[in-house]
């Protein structure tokens, strides 16, 4: 099961609610958290400190080289003795890293020794990629779930994951079932399509995948879209988690008709754990 889950924090907004999301989401499996700060090279780069030094009145000179660099290494300690802190309030096994680099190449390679990598939906630095192409970069090359977190933290009491046959949400369900397993969370199997022949076929390879476990389980079948269906159901409240298979189709395909995964991911307002 989970053991060992990352959590690459920034001091954003939306890195303090992955946090509690980390903690609540560790003492229900009894797992160890890790936070990982990143120490954005990127940020060293002169037109970058340029732009740092002038908002905050700095000239850009490079002797104040020194002085960024020691303001980002105190950030970077400040925000993981807030972590430890709250892990310690909370009474869950943590470990804080930092560490120089590229966000998401530094994610994928501590994510590696992790069960579960926790990501905020936004990260701080927007204007240097962002979580969404952070977020696709690792979902692509961790090789692990990745639990993307909204803006607002709420405790979840239920979970839905959207299966559509493929081999990464077939994944996905096996790991909805175990998870529910554990935590007792209701799972809601959620099909779409408009073909009833199609929606009976997808709901019996579901009961297939969910009956070694057991759990309090439904399947429903929506039509529409399934992008905005499927959003159409999270909005709607029943759930408070979403479980899906990442990048069903191929890079091509996504090119030309978008992909399901970042629509979600930049849209929706639940946590998203997300299976290759």
């Amino acid at each position: 099961m989970i053991h060992h889950i990352l959590i690459p924090c920034d001091g954003s907004r939306y890195a303090k609610t992955s946090v509690k999301y980390g903690i609540y989401i560790a003492r229900k499996l009894d797992a160890k958290l890790t936070c990982l700060h990143v120490v954005d090279i990127r940020l060293l780069q002169p037109p970058l400190l340029c732009d740092i030094s002038g908002s905050v009145g700095i000239p850009p000179y490079p002797e104040f080289l020194p002085v960024e660099v020691n303001g980002l290494e105190h950030r970077a300690d400040v925000i993981m003795n807030d972590f430890a802190l709250e892990c310690e309030k909370a009474k869950v096994a943590h470990e804080a890293i930092k560490t120089h680099g590229i966000i998401d190449e530094s994610i994928i390679h501590e994510g590696q020794t992790a069960d579960w990598i926790l990501l905020a939906q936004r990260g701080e630095h927007l204007h240097l990629g962002g979580i969404g192409s952070t977020a696709e970069s690792v979902l692509r090359k961790a090789g692990r779930p990745v639990l993307v977190t909204p803006k607002e933290y709420c405790e979840i009491e239920s979970m839905a994951c959207a299966f559509d046959g493929s081999p990464p949400a077939t994944n996905a369900l096996k790991v909805a079932a175990e998870l529910s397993e554990k935590t007792a969370w209701p799972l809601s199997v959620v099909i779409i399509t408009d073909d009833q022949a199609v929606g009976a076929k997808l709901s019996g390879q579901a009961e297939d995948v969910l009956s070694p476990h057991t759990i309090d389980s439904e399947t429903m079948i929506l039509g529409g879209p399934e992008d905005r269906s499927l959003l159409r159901f999270i909005k709607e409240g029943s759930v408070e988690l979403m479980v899906m298979g990442a990048y069903g189709h191929n890079r091509l395909r996504e090119w030309l008709l978008g992909s399901t995964t970042n629509f979600i991911i930049k849209n929706c307002s639940i946590p998203v754990l997300l299976q290759r």
